[in-house]
């Protein structure tokens, strides 16, 4: 799922700061959005919605970093947040999965 994840958040990432700053192979479970991508507090927002419209709203990246002091935002990976999705997408999978066995249609 990590490999999914990670090459999801590339794209957004090349969408973002666009493809002549950032070759999609250079971006690795170890690459920090302060240092190695110099991101910006607006396209830290524009990946928040991308994240938002491609995983919902259990996904809230300002949320995620609304936990972190500011060193820990400043030395942030790509890791750290695809490990974060992985988190939240598995527990929604078995969420969704825990709720279909308990519907009507399955009770039958």
């Amino acid at each position: 799922m990590a490999p999914d994840i990670l090459a999801e958040i590339t794209g957004m990432l090349v969408e973002i700061v666009g493809d002549e700053y950032l070759l999609a192979e250079e971006v690795t479970m170890k690459t920090t959005f302060n240092e190695d991508l110099a991101l910006e507090s607006v396209e830290f927002v524009a990946l928040a919605e991308l994240l938002h419209h491609r995983y919902g709203a259990d996904v809230d990246l300002m949320g995620f970093l609304a936990e972190k002091d500011m060193d820990a935002i400043l030395a942030m990976s790509v890791g750290e947040l695809v490990t974060h999705i992985g988190r939240i997408t598995r527990s929604s999978l078995a969420r969704a999965r825990v709720s279909a066995g308990d519907s009507p249609a399955s009770a039958g």
